[in-house]
């Protein structure tokens, strides 16, 4: 997973990533959870809300909220139907408040849930994940949603027995319905959610990656990420350093100013974090496979 500030070069580093990776025989998949997807332009590619083969062994997706809508609505109009059932009033707002477009965190909810049914089809998933306040959310959402839904399943089937047993009295026996598809869609998103929780926080699994830009350093930030990122239980590789100048002309002075200031800025960020610190040399607007590979070698390297 790689995330940081918006502009810090997340999308450019995770496709480089992937594209090295798939570049050295991993079947990879690399996905964009952010709302402004970017990671199509990078690799030159349109992409959709379905995985897209962009170069052999290298597949890339922006997560659409928009793909999962039907299923959540189905779930949500299921539960509301058994609630109506015994008497109680779910308006349209709410129910589009608790399973629909309205609901909080809808695009992150999405991007787990499809996670959830990727995982086992690459060898390796690489996020590219949307700006900090997003990507915190994001890493919250698998316990909350997993509660969510076996909370909302437990209602449920409650009320689904509650409304069976009174039907039976006037139908009898034929009254009793069982499991339907909405009861499957429940386990399922349940048991997807724990299993996305249990893989973020194995780091033998999963790390993280924070990317910054050294013109543009905020170590408060990067300091509060790192934290939340500890809190939520998820392994944190290293900080990336995207867009360093190395070689510069040497009768630029301002281009030796603006090394020296990169090279004081590292070290700063070397002392003030117990991380390794991975530099990404500055590029061109690197795009297309082949020159994010590049991106990707220097990633690979640190």
């Amino acid at each position: 997973m790689f995330g940081g500030k918006g502009g810090v070069g997340k999308t450019t580093c995770a496709a480089g990533y992937a594209a090295a990776r798939a570049a050295r025989g991993d079947e990879t998949l690399v996905l964009s959870t952010d709302p402004a997807h970017s990671l199509g332009d990078a690799l030159e590619t349109d992409l959709s809300g379905e995985p897209t083969e962009v170069a052999p062994d290298l597949h890339a997706v922006e997560i659409d909220p928009s793909v999962r809508a039907d299923t959540y609505r189905m779930m949500g109009e299921a539960l509301a139907s058994d609630m109506r059932a015994l008497g109680m009033k779910v308006g349209d707002d709410s129910l589009d408040n608790l399973f629909g477009s309205k609901m909080p965190g809808a695009d992150e909810v999405a991007a787990l849930d499809l996670f959830g049914l990727y995982m086992d089809d690459w060898e390796r998933i690489v996020f590219d994940t949307a700006p900090t306040g997003h990507t915190l959310r994001l890493l919250d959402l698998p316990e909350t949603v997993g509660s969510a839904v076996q909370t909302a399943a437990g209602i449920r089937s409650k009320a689904k027995r509650t409304a069976d047993r009174v039907k039976t009295v006037v139908l009898g026996p034929f009254a009793f319905r069982g499991e339907d598809e909405a009861d499957e869609a429940f386990k399922n998103l349940q048991a997807r959610m724990e299993r996305v929780t249990e893989v973020l926080r194995d780091p033998e699994l999963t790390n993280f990656r924070v990317v910054f830009r050294p013109e543009a350093l905020v170590v408060s930030e990067t300091e509060r990420l790192v934290s939340r990122l500890g809190e939520a239980q998820v392994e944190v590789a290293d900080l990336v350093a995207n867009g360093v100048l190395v070689d510069v002309n040497e009768d630029c002075e301002r281009c030796v100013r603006q090394r020296d200031r990169h090279r004081e800025r590292l070290g700063t960020v070397r002392e003030t974090f117990d991380l390794p610190v991975t530099a990404v040399p500055e590029l061109d607007e690197p795009s297309g496979v082949a020159s994010l590979e590049a991106v990707g070698e220097s990633l690979l390297r640190g």
